[in-house]
């Protein structure tokens, strides 16, 4: 068997880079590859392992179809949770799992993914797979726990069909009610790097043709896409749509009466349901908009490194803040701190600026 370098791409890009040289299932060569090296090293098969807390890692029931339409289609079903358009992102998929189980997707954002090549380019490879350090660590046998492995500054967590790379702090949050059972052994931790080096989960590489010649982009295209898969499936199952179509029409009506029942002024609008909620978030939240300021500068202040921007009281809107912070999760931190005083937060735009995050959130009652 040809040998396999493994590379650990470092949370810092002024840094070297560990790499073992794999043969035969084990290790022959250990070292670190140097940055601008005088001599490129050695050509051979190459894969890189990157820090995880950047790229989405999930498990979709995906319809039948092309590569290029099932990865569409993960980006449909992941375009709330994703803050890029998709012609900005790179998504790849695991292998095709059998019949009836979700398939494994990840997607990150192409800048990122372009300086992870140039940084391998700088160490003299060209790799041949991209595998994301979440996805590392074996998935543990049971529903209720995770597997932990910490890869620099930042701790993995593997479940069953779960896969997340998180700062430390943030372990306990993310876990939940699972039980997190690390895994320090060295030895171990080297075969599951091994494992992945000669049979890698996903590869970001393998990351849609970004089409040179396309003239339709973002998530109309995404959304196109996607429709294509879901064609034939919807042919299959006309006569449930029919019957779930009545229900929700019945569900609508029932949801109607009840408006005009607590709010008769909003009954003849086009879509009164949408309008009460529109009224429920500008509705003046509990304790009214100082107490309501308060706990959200308390929230904030207890997420380390973020701030608020901006904050905004409006009679018709309500109220609307911007906060930068350093990670996604960070919202919902601060999000579970509102509730806990009976505000609800909801948050409606995200943006990476230039490695710091930008989210808008709105706050209301959580009644």
């Amino acid at each position: 068997m040809k040998p396999t370098r493994l590379i650990l791409i470092p949370a810092l890009g002024s840094e070297p880079a560990p790499c073992m040289v794999i043969e035969d299932g084990a290790v022959r060569d250990r070292g670190l590859l140097e940055l601008h090296p005088v001599e490129r090293p050695e050509p051979m098969r190459t894969v890189a392992i990157v820090p995880g807390p950047e790229v989405t890692i999930r498990w979709l029931d995906l319809p039948v179809g092309g590569l290029a339409q099932q990865r569409a289609a993960a980006l449909w079903m992941l375009k709330e949770q994703l803050a890029a358009p998709p012609d900005r992102l790179a998504t790849a998929l695991g292998p095709t799992p059998p019949s009836g189980q979700a398939r494994l997707v990840a997607v990150v954002g192409l800048p990122l993914l372009q300086a992870w090549i140039d940084y391998l380019e700088a160490l003299g490879v060209r790799a041949d797979a991209i595998v994301p350090d979440a996805l590392i660590v074996p998935e543990p046998g049971e529903d209720d726990r995770l597997n932990a492995v910490v890869f620099g500054s930042a701790t993995v967590l593997r479940g069953r069909g779960f896969a997340a790379s998180v700062q430390p702090d943030l372990v306990e949050l993310v876990a939940g009610s699972r039980r997190v059972e690390p895994i320090a052994d060295a030895a171990e931790v080297e075969r599951a790097l091994i494992q992945a080096a000669l049979a890698p989960p996903v590869n970001l590489l393998t990351s849609q043709d970004r089409g040179r010649g396309a003239t339709r982009r973002g998530w109309a295209l995404a959304s196109a896409m996607a429709g294509l898969l879901v064609v034939s499936p919807l042919v299959l199952i006309a006569a449930a749509a029919a019957r779930d179509d009545a229900s929700a029409r019945a569900d609508a009506n029932r949801a109607r009466a009840e408006i005009v029942r607590i709010a008769p002024d909003l009954a003849g609008r086009p879509d009164p349901v949408e309008a009460l909620r529109r009224r429920v978030r500008a509705a003046p939240p509990p304790g009214g908009v100082v107490g309501a300021t308060a706990a959200l500068f308390a929230a904030v202040e207890g997420v380390e490194g973020a701030e608020l921007d901006l904050l905004i009281v409006d009679p018709a809107a309500g109220m609307k803040a911007s906060i930068t912070h350093a990670d996604y999760q960070d919202t919902q931190t601060i999000a579970r701190a509102m509730r806990a005083k009976g505000l609800e937060v909801t948050e409606t735009a995200a943006l990476n600026d230039r490695g710091r995050i930008v989210s808008d959130i709105t706050i209301g009652s959580a009644r």
